[in-house]
């Protein structure tokens, strides 16, 4: 099922009409925030705490706090790696094109 616009979609897609040059901050953005979401709510569906987390990855409960909140971005392959086994989950890694063109299909 398809998410309605709210008010920010329709604010982010006036700005970027606006500011074209800010689509690549707002798509690097927003693939940080989709990480966070997404080790929260495994990590929730598990059951566990932000603490228990760590301790199953072999960090700290702060780490995992900033990863949640995408205010740390500098973390790695093999740290997501550790979060997404430790949630019995797999990490996927894919490039995916932006659009579908002839040009591209090779």
């Amino acid at each position: 099922m398809k998410r309605r616009k709210d008010d920010l979609d329709r604010y982010t897609e006036e700005l970027l009409k606006r500011h074209p040059e800010m689509k690549g901050e707002m798509d690097k953005v927003r693939e940080e925030w989709d990480i966070a979401f997404q080790v929260v709510n495994l990590r929730k569906k598990a059951g566990l705490t932000q603490k228990q987390l760590a301790e199953l990855v072999g960090t700290k409960q702060s780490n995992i706090a900033r990863l949640e909140s995408a205010d740390n971005t500098s973390y790695t392959r093999e740290t997501l790696y550790k979060i997404a086994k430790a949630l019995k989950a797999r990490l996927e890694i894919r490039i995916v094109p932006l659009e579908s063109s002839k040009s591209a299909q090779v």
